[in-house]
C-alpha cells in the first residue's frame, strides 16, 4: 500500500482535464501578476529563470521580460507542451547545480509528496544570489466546502478526505529555512469569490486542475442525500475564500575568499 498523500499521476490528468475543459485561471493570474510587480521592483535582470506550473502559455514571454532566458516545467503534460517546455513531478526534479539565478513557481507544491525534498532540489538548481518566488494554495482555503464536506459526511456516516490538508504560512517559511534559502517571507492573500451553487465551485475547481488528488480519497460518488445537505450548506454561504500564500527566499551570496 502506497504511504504517498498525493496521487500524482491523477494530478497530471487532473491538470490535462484542465487543459481540454479550458483552464480557468483567475486565481493563478492574480497570483502572477502581483510575483511580476514583486519582481519588477528588483534592481536587476536574471540571467535565467525557471518557471515551475504554467498553466497560462503566455507566461514565459512576461518572464521574459526580466530574464534573458526561460524554461518552463509543468506536472501537466497538455499544459506542458502548450507553454513550449517539459512535464516534471517536482519530487523527482534533476536540475544541473546553479542553471538558474530565479525561479518562479505558482500552484504546484502544496500537493507534492515530498514537499522539503522538492524544495532542496530547487535549491540545488539555484546559483548563489538567487531568488525563489512563488505561491500556492494553503492557509483557511475552502472553509464553506470543507463544511459542505463535513455535512455530507454525517449524512453518509463515514469520514472520507475530500480536501487536501492545509499548508500553513509558519510551516512553509520554516521548510524555506530548512531547505537553505535565506529571509524567507511568507504572505497571505485571501480571495472571496461568490459562487451560486456548490456545482459552480466545483466546476471552477475543475478547471483549475484542483480537485481532489489524495491517494486515500473514495472512489464512490457521494450518496444523494449526502449530496443535498453538501449543496445545501454550502447555499447558505455568503461567499467562498481562497488563500494564496506568496513565498520568497534568497539562496545565501557566494563567499568572498582572500
Amino acid at each position: 500500500m502506497s504511504l504517498d498523500l498525493f496521487d500524482l499521476d491523477l494530478r497530471a490528468r487532473r491538470r490535462d482535464r484542465a487543459f481540454r475543459c479550458g483552464a480557468q485561471t483567475f486565481l493563478h493570474e492574480r497570483a502572477f501578476d502581483d510575483i511580476c510587480e514583486r519582481l519588477s521592483f528588483i534592481r536587476r535582470r536574471f540571467r535565467s529563470a525557471l518557471l515551475l506550473g504554467c498553466p497560462d502559455p503566455s507566461w514565459p514571454n512576461r518572464l521574459a521580460a526580466l530574464a534573458d532566458r526561460v524554461d518552463t516545467l509543468d506536472p501537466g503534460p497538455l499544459f506542458a507542451a502548450a507553454a513550449g517546455g517539459s512535464c516534471t513531478v517536482e519530487d523527482h526534479l534533476s536540475l544541473t547545480p546553479g542553471s538558474y539565478d530565479l525561479c518562479v513557481t505558482i500552484g504546484c507544491l502544496d500537493t507534492v509528496n515530498d514537499l522539503p525534498g522538492a524544495l532542496l532540489r530547487l535549491r540545488f538548481g539555484l546559483t548563489d544570489d538567487a531568488l525563489l518566488i512563488g505561491a500556492v494554495a494553503g492557509g483557511d482555503s475552502l472553509p464553506s466546502l470543507r463544511a459542505a464536506m463535513r455535512a455530507a459526511d454525517s449524512v453518509a456516516g463515514v469520514a472520507t478526505p475530500h480536501v487536501h490538508p492545509r499548508l500553513e504560512p509558519a510551516a512553509l517559511a520554516g521548510l524555506l529555512g530548512a531547505a537553505g534559502f535565506a529571509m524567507p517571507v511568507v504572505d497571505v492573500d485571501r480571495v472571496s469569490v461568490a459562487y451560486s451553487s456548490l456545482d459552480a465551485l466545483i466546476d471552477d475547481l475543475r478547471r483549475m486542475g484542483a480537485t481532489n488528488v489524495l491517494a486515500a480519497r473514495s472512489r464512490r460518488p457521494l450518496p444523494r442525500a449526502a449530496l443535498a445537505i453538501a449543496r445545501e450548506i454550502f447555499s447558505a454561504a455568503d461567499s467562498e475564500r481562497f488563500e494564496l500564500l506568496h513565498f520568497a527566499g534568497w539562496t545565501p551570496p557566494a563567499q568572498a575568499h582572500g
